[in-house]
Formats: C-alpha cells, sequence, structure tokens
C-alpha cells in the first residue's frame, strides 16, 4: 500500500512511521512524499522482532546446551559410526513440538547439557508422540537423577495425553562417577531410577511404547529396551545384556563380547527379545514411522487408515499356493502376500521361532495381526518359542484393538523329551490363553492341517472366533491319518505281513479322510463357512468392516494367572 504524505519526515521518523502503519495494517506499506519513496516496511503483523541482550543471552545458553556434549563425546559417536542424537531425531520426526528440561543440570557447566536425555513431543505423519532420546555425547548417554526424573514426567503426560511413547535408546546406564552436585543414586529411591521401570509396566497397554536401541545397553537399565511393546535393534551397534563381557568373565568365567552375549542377531534368533533387526539408523527411522502406521495413538483409539490398495499378488489365485499334498512345504508369507494391501506387511520376530509368522499389515487399508504357521519350517509345528512368540503378539494386538486373522496349517504342538524340557505345556498354555482372552475381531482360517491342540491356539470354532473359514484345502483332525491308522491299530498291524499291512493301510486312511472331509464338516456346521480360497481376501475384508465396532466384556475376576 502506497501512502502519500506532504511534508517529508527525517529519516528516523519515515521509517517508524512505515513500520507502525505496516504493523496495524498487516500489510506492506511504502511511505511517499511527492511520488517519491522515502521509506518502506514489510507486512508481517509485528515487523522485525526487538530482542533484549537478556533474551539473547538466554538464547545464546539454548544453542550452546542443544549442540550436545564436549567436543571428545561427538568424536566418540563418529568412531562408533553413529548420529548425533538430534539428527537422529530429524530422521524420524518430520517436526519436533517441544522439549521439556533443556537445562537440566545447567549448573553443571558445559560438562553436561540437558542431562544426556532430550524429552520431548513430535509430530510423525501428523500425529503427536512423545520421545525420550539419550545423547551418548554426554557421558555416554548415561541417567543422572534429573535425566531420570525427565523421563519420568514425559512417560506420564504421555499416558495422560494419551500419545505413543518413542524411546531412543543410547546409553551404558546408570550414572555412576557421582560428583558433590549429585547425592546418592538414580536407582532405588521412590521417585528415581526404578520408577522408569514401575511406569513402563504400568502403561503397558494404555499408549504404544516402541523401543529403538542404537547401543550397548548393559545392566538395570537393559529393562527400558525389554519392557517396550515393540524393539527394534540396529545391526553392529546394538546389544543388551544383564551384565557387561568383563562382568560375565569375573562372575562365571565365561569369556565373551558383547555381540555375542546380546548382540541384535542373539536377541533377534535366540531370546526373541527384538522385534526387528535394522541394518544402519536410516533403516530404524523408517521401520520406527512405518510401526507407528498400524498403532493408535491410546489403547482405546481408532486405528490408523490408509487408502484401500490392491494385493501386489492376485488373491484369486490363492489355490496355487497350498500345495495338495498336506506334507508338501510352502511358504506362508506367499500366501499373505495374496491378502494384504500391496506394500502394507510388516513383519514381526522374523527371525525367531520362524515355524510360527507374526505381522501386521492391511486389508482394505485397516490394519490386521496375522497369525501363521509356516509350512516351510519345521512344518509348521507349535514350538516352545513359537507358542510365546504367537501369544505375545496376540496379547499385543489385543491390548491395541488390532483384529486378528489366524492362518492354520500345523500338525500340532511338537512332542518329545527336548520340548518337553522346554517346557512345551507350560510356554504352549500361554498363546492358547492368550487366543481365548483376546476381545478384538478375531478370524481363523484353516488353509490346510488342523491337528491336535494346534487349532486351539490357533482360535479354532472352540476359542471363541467370530468366524471359522476354510478353503477346500483344509483338514481338521485329532492327528493326521498316518499317525490315527497306527494308533488305533498299532497292534493289529504287527500281525499282518507288509503285503497286508499296505492294504490295510490304504483301506484305513481312506476311510479316516472321510471322517475328516471338509464338506462333510462344513454341513454339520464345524466351520462357518468353506469358501473358494480366491474369495479369501474379499471374505476377511468385508468381516473385519462389520466387526469394527466389536464390544468387549469385562469379566469378573481381577486378571487371570497366565503370564507373559
Amino acid at each position: 500500500m502506497k501512502i502519500n504524505i506532504d511534508a517529508p519526515p527525517d529519516e528516523e521518523s519515515a521509517r517508524a512511521i512505515a513500520s507502525a502503519l505496516a504493523n496495524h495494517l498487516g500489510q506492506e506499506v511504502d511511505l511517499v512524499v511527492n511520488d517519491e519513496s522515502v521509506a518502506s516496511a514489510g507486512g508481517e503483523k509485528y515487523g522485525d522482532p526487538v530482542i533484549t541482550d537478556r533474551e539473547q543471552q538466554l538464547r545464546d545458553e539454548i544453542e550452546q546446551i542443544l549442540s550436545g556434549g564436549p567436543e571428545r563425546g561427538h568424536e566418540k559417536i563418529n568412531e562408533l559410526g553413529k548420529l548425533f542424537v538430534r539428527d537422529r531425531l530429524d530422521r524420524i520426526f518430520d517436526e519436533i513440538s517441544y522439549e521439556d528440561g533443556t537445562f537440566a543440570r545447567h549448573s553443571a557447566g558445559d560438562e553436561l547439557p540437558a542431562d544426556g536425555l532430550i524429552t520431548g513431543v513430535g509430530k510423525i505423519h501428523g500425529r503427536q508422540v512423545f520421545f525420550a532420546a539419550h545423547d551418548y555425547t554426554v557421558k555416554a548417554g548415561s541417567l543422572g537423577q534429573m535425566g531420570v526424573e525427565k523421563e519420568i514426567r514425559l512417560a506420564e503426560r504421555a499416558v495422560e495425553a494419551g500419545a505413543p511413547i518413542l524411546r531412543l535408546i543410547d546409553s551404558t546406564g546408570a550414572r555412576l562417577n557421582l560428583d558433590e552436585r549429585e547425592e546418592g543414586d538414580t536407582h532405588m529411591d521412590r521417585y528415581r531410577g526404578g520408577k522408569m521401570f514401575y511406569n513402563q509396566c504400568i502403561h503397558s497397554g494404555q499408549v504404544p511404547q516402541i523401543g529403538v536401541l542404537y547401543g550397548p545397553d548393559i545392566a538395570g537399565s537393559a529393562y527400558t529396551p525389554v519392557f517396550c511393546d515393540y524393539l527394534i535393534m540396529v545391526e553392529e551397534i546394538a546389544g543388551m545384556a544383564i551384565a557387561s563381557p568383563r562382568v560375565v568373565e569375573a562372575v562365571t568365567g565365561e569369556q565373551t563380547t558383547m555381540q555375542e552375549l546380546g548382540g541384535p542377531r542373539v536377541h533377534a534368533r535366540e531370546s526373541g527379545s527384538a522385534d526387528l533387526v535394522v541394518s544402519d539408523e536410516a533403516a530404524a527411522a523408517e521401520s520406527v514411522r512405518d510401526l507407528l502406521g498400524y498403532l493408535p495413538q491410546r489403547h482405546n483409539a481408532e486405528l490408523p487408515t490408509r487408502p484401500p490398495a490392491k494385493p501386489a499378488v492376485n488373491p484369486k489365485g490363492l489355490d496355487t499356493e497350498i500345495p495338495d499334498d498336506p506334507d508338501e512345504a510352502y511358504d506362508v508369507n506367499n500366501v499373505i502376500e495374496r491378502l494384504v494391501d500391496e506394500n502394507s506387511w510388516f513383519e514381526l520376530k522374523p527371525e525367531f521361532a520362524p515355524e510360527l509368522v507374526t505381522g501386521l499389515g492391511r486389508i482394505d487399508g485397516r490394519p490386521v495381526g496375522f497369525v501363521a504357521n509356516q509350512p516351510a519350517a519345521k512344518s509348521g509345528a507349535i514350538f516352545p518359542d513359537s507358542a510365546e512368540k504367537g501369544a505375545g503378539f496376540v496379547w499385543s494386538c489385543d491390548a491395541f484393538g488390532i483384529p486378528l486373522v489366524y492362518l492354520c496349517d500345523t500338525p500340532g504342538f511338537m512332542v518329545g523329551s527336548a520340548v518337553e524340557k522346554q517346557g512345551v505345556l507350560q510356554k504352549g498354555r500361554k498363546f492358547i490363553y492368550a487366543t481365548s482372552n483376546a476381545q478384538v475381531p478375531q478370524l481363523c482360517v484353516i488353509t490346510r492341517k488342523a491337528y491336535g491342540a494346534g487349532i486351539y491356539a490357533m482360535a479354532g470354532p472352540s476359542f471363541g472366533p467370530d468366524a471359522t473359514l476354510a478353503l477346500p484345502s483344509a483338514e481338521v483332525a485329532v492327528m493326521g491319518p498316518d499317525a490315527a491308522v497306527n494308533a488305533l491299530f498299532a497292534e493289529q498291524m504287527e500281525e499282518m505281513d507288509a503285503e497286508e499291512r499296505a492294504e490295510f493301510v490304504e483301506m484305513m486312511r481312506a476311510e479316516y479322510d472321510k471322517q475328516i472331509d471338509i464338506r462333510a464338516q462344513a454341513s454339520k456346521m464345524q466351520v462357518d463357512e468353506l469358501l473358494p480360497a480366491g474369495d479369501l481376501r474379499d471374505q476377511l475384508g468385508a468381516r473385519l468392516e462389520t466387526l469394527q465396532n466389536k464390544r468387549r466384556t469385562d469379566r469378573d475376576r481381577y486378571h487371570g494367572t497366565v503370564l507373559f
């Protein structure tokens, strides 16, 4: 806007008049005398800000704190191939909304900026997410009293706000080299370190808790990652154990390394503590963002949806994936690929107990949890580890309202002295218990074998699924034909010669096959629906849409006695 004035003011007055008018009008102002511009001011509502010396001093202090620990700390993360924590946050979050406790331990000078732990709130795909992130440049990310205080406040506020918690864990544990400014330790007092783990426990199932481990985490602090609902470990640099290799050797005499003791491969393949192992920090950031896309803000919030997409492979060809021979192996991932929206399959614990596949996908844009026997690994039999894996996954999906689809093709629970010693019954009951108590929509699909108690864990008809669907290849029985004939007629067959025995077995198998014919079972309503394999994707989508408002039932008890 041009504003003409009659008398030319001095230069300083002209600028003041233009600025005042621009602020008042909220637009650019050009002050003109005799058609000549003498001053102009921008159109911002408030014009150029005035920063006092006092404010500038504070801003300079904040900038120094945000730069992290001393130079030697930055040199250390460069040697280890790690990102500075703020660069790590920038990879994961679209924006950081705010932080708390920036000046924690400020009296300690430049050695302990933010007390080595950054806490705050950011946004991922427009969703608020609370975060706690260790700064390894500050005494190797060790936990001090104010860091613990920040973590406790963050978790409690996240639950009150109803938003997920992301923990970026890169810490050597409690800070032991205390000085006169920090009396006592960080883990025993009522409102200190132990409170962090207590909060993680009582907050479990209230809001999603995602952990990413970027370094070795030893002793009590290693419970932080394992108490998260989902744990991602970064290859080569991450690790966790109840004691360091040096302590292990001192106590037991065993010589080991951190990677051998508690590296990503140990926890991905042996302990099952890691849900995902990723190659680097970029993959970790991408995995966090992807995983969050399946989880609600809090336990009773709506699930995030995406526009529906067709599967990567034609669902109408599903029957070609399932062999006619009930003993022939195939990869159940190929079945899942024909059921879920393209690029939506997110497998969890892929290397642990691979005879059972667990993961998240989408059908018509809606998140769904899959529990699937894997015939390509140990014939899909359920072992102690896979029972525990299935139980934990089912319980997590139920906690966050994620519907479950079971793909059943199993000869049942594994037998033998080895698995009995490993607790196949004790761990198997966890799987069955979780399936029985889960109240999210549950759909059981019998793709092929459903023998013995395996169908119990896989949400068979007696275990409260919202529907039991069967494909033409399905076989539901106490045991397989060969085992059944042998169990029933072993003594009788001992008296036969080889030719007689072969003829007898063939005849008895034919009789047994009549008893377990899926069409006969469907006629007795032992399954809800027998359907062509090519219709399964559409059936699942329609049923899940129908069940999206399924109610939960309160049971008259405190809780069950089976723990996970």
